[in-house]
């Protein structure tokens, strides 16, 4: 049986996949963490809580984004502003 979710959760792995790119400790490193939690999490049928671990991954995407606008905002202030 085909679980309904699956398309989110891929999409997701995708999307975290595409933001680990620019990680500050190397997109290898980055790409096995990530592959490591989903892994771990293989075996759970719950929809529900495959729900919460969408949303939970879903928030570090976009923390992660506001990562990288911070630290491309901090390059570009340090480029035209003497501190």
């Amino acid at each position: 049986m085909v679980n309904p979710l699956r398309p989110d959760v891929v999409r997701l792995y995708k999307n975290l996949l595409y933001l680990g790119r620019e990680y500050p400790k190397g997109a290898d490193y980055f790409r096995d963490r990530l592959r490591a939690a989903f892994a771990k999490n293989r075996s759970v049928q719950d929809p529900e809580q495959i729900r919460q671990m969408i949303a939970r991954g879903e928030y570090v995407a976009r923390e992660l984004e506001a990562l990288y606008h911070l630290r491309k905002y901090r390059a570009l202030k340090k480029r035209y502003y003497e501190d």
